[in-house]
């Protein structure tokens, strides 16, 4: 049985930046990916330089081209069902029975985002209806826009998506349930607030999305922001006993230091599993802190041996 110096589970842009950072330090590397990243049915990764508008598809090609030099990473097919400790530093297992040994571990599993049982929408999710508008924002400025959000912080919001249009809706799929404090401050700044429920959701005029609403009528918009609970995409953490929390409402998220090392010591995180702040390049580039302090733990271990 090989036992890497580290293993990577999930291969998005986190992992894969970790893979290369770890190969160029000739670090023996076995990265697992299930081959189901979260931002693959978005047309375009953006706010990362050189590579705005880049496909998600594109941008790991190009990764998986870039780790091709460097011979002791091996990047591999697998989904991690089971993951533990043993006496030569971690074990874990794949969903086809393969067992995998390493003396460290990063996870970048990333999350899985919760979305509301409104047909039509998730069939949408990442193309029509999106929550960054950093991310999407621009493509839609200036045109009609919804905002589908509901509870505290409704009006913070959807008074962030104003920044791209000033024509703009919130959406409340039913009764309000924010304050009146939120309402006036919507109100002030010119922002309609919809209470209707929502029955489906289907394709507009031209590349707009159209809402059905209960009572038959419909609206059509450029596109909807919807910013959705989020949990974990694997238990992986909690098997390891690394403490998952959540720093505001509907946020899942393992709990790391600034350098991505977990409450576990020799069990580091990156990517979306690990923050909130949630772009491609924010998650290649903790991916690549992630790796360098895990190799410098690694480092530290062989020469005090």
């Amino acid at each position: 049985m090989n036992l890497f110096d580290v293993l990577i589970i999930g291969g998005s842009n986190a992992g894969l930046s970790a893979a290369l950072v770890l190969g160029r330090a000739r670090r023996q590397v076995l990265l697992l990916d299930h081959s189901q990243p979260r931002n693959a049915p978005s047309p375009g990764v953006h706010n990362f330089l050189t590579r705005d508008g880049t496909t998600p598809a594109a941008l790991r090609r190009i990764a998986h081209e870039q780790l091709t030099p460097y011979t002791t990473v091996s990047v591999q097919p697998g989904e991690v069902t089971n993951a533990g400790r043993d006496d030569r530093g971690f074990r874990v297992s794949t969903r086809t029975g393969e067992t995998h040994h390493a003396r460290a571990l990063l996870l970048a599993t990333g999350v899985v985002d919760q979305l509301p049982p409104i047909p039509g929408l998730a069939a949408r999710w990442g193309t029509q209806v999106v929550h960054c508008p950093y991310c999407h924002g621009w493509e839609v400025r200036e045109r009609p826009l919804a905002v589908l959000v509901n509870g505290p912080g409704a009006s913070e919001y959807a008074l962030t998506i104003r920044g791209w249009s000033d024509d703009l809706v919130l959406l409340t799929n039913g009764s309000a349930t924010f304050d009146d404090s939120e309402r006036k401050r919507l109100v002030c700044h010119n922002v309609q607030i919809d209470e209707r429920a929502i029955s489906r959701l289907d394709d507009g005029a031209e590349d707009m999305v159209r809402v059905r609403f209960a009572d038959g009528d419909t609206r059509d918009y450029a596109a909807i922001f919807h910013g959705p609970p989020q949990r974990q995409a694997s238990d992986l953490a909690r098997q390891l006993g690394c403490e998952v929390h959540a720093p505001r409402p509907g946020t899942e998220i393992i709990r790391v230091d600034a350098m991505g090392q977990t409450t576990v010591p020799g069990v580091y995180a990156a990517g979306d599993a690990a923050t909130i702040m949630q772009q491609a390049i924010v998650a290649a580039s903790t991916g690549l802190i992630a790796a360098s302090m895990l190799n410098r733990e690694l480092l530290q271990q062989d020469v005090a041996s």
